[in-house]
């Protein structure tokens, strides 16, 4: 049985064909994306509207729980090819990892890491969990100790960011070239600015938000973070 959701879905999506149907013109052979964004799969993370973009072949976005650049393979751990895809094939050279707050995914690790909760979870849902747990674990380990758990678990949002961008930044098959940028997308009032502003933590590896400010100041007003550890 079809549901109303799909029905609902399928009147959205007629409008969309109707306004878009001239924009896939030059887009029949191929794509050229600028940038590859890799966010969070969370229902309130709007991959392309975050970025106001409505734009066909200008976004090459990836989601998943807990906004991850790595996959597990019979010989360990390396980049997913969903991220690792434009960088190699379309010729993209910025990647962009957008955390959020209050990320679901980060929250399940904390807990699997300081024992909050025993509840136990599929095993696809483990097996993310256990791709995070060992990129997480050293941070909540640095954890101000006078951080509740919600303060504690959006910390540790911008640890994970950092985590990913690091993998991307040191990885063998991620050319120098590519610019990879950490951010952290806003919709609880955390940071102090507009709901659904993203903001700029880390860009290849720098996390110090003095030396980020002075070194890109055409987004000055765009880089902060909570734990400038």
């Amino acid at each position: 049985m079809v549901t109303d959701t799909v029905v609902d879905l399928l009147a959205g999506n007629e409008i969309h064909a109707g306004e878009f149907a001239d924009r896939f013109d030059d887009l029949q052979a191929g794509q050229q994306p600028e940038a590859v964004t890799i966010s969070c799969s969370d229902s309130r993370v709007l991959h392309d509207r975050m970025w106001d973009n409505d734009t066909p072949g200008r976004l090459f976005t990836c989601g998943n729980i807990g906004n991850r650049v790595v996959q597990q393979t019979a010989t360990g751990e390396t980049v997913s090819g969903d991220v690792l895809y434009p960088l190699e094939h379309t010729g993209t050279e910025t990647a962009i990892i957008v955390g959020h707050t209050g990320c679901g995914a980060v929250t399940a690790t904390y807990d699997a890491l300081t024992a909050e909760t025993d509840v136990a979870q599929p095993p696809g849902i483990e097996h993310c969990i256990n791709l995070l747990r060992p990129h997480l674990a050293p941070g909540v380990d640095q954890l101000p100790s006078d951080l509740d758990r919600a303060a504690a678990i959006n910390h540790l949002v911008e640890y994970n960011v950092d985590q990913q961008v690091r993998a991307l930044v040191t990885a063998e098959e991620v050319a120098d070239d590519v610019t990879v940028v950490g951010a952290v997308y806003d919709f609880q009032d955390i940071y102090g600015g507009r709901r659904g502003e993203v903001h700029i933590i880390n860009v290849g590896g720098e996390r110090d938000p003095s030396s980020l400010r002075n070194a890109h100041p055409e987004i000055v007003d765009r880089i902060t973070r909570l734990w400038p550890y």
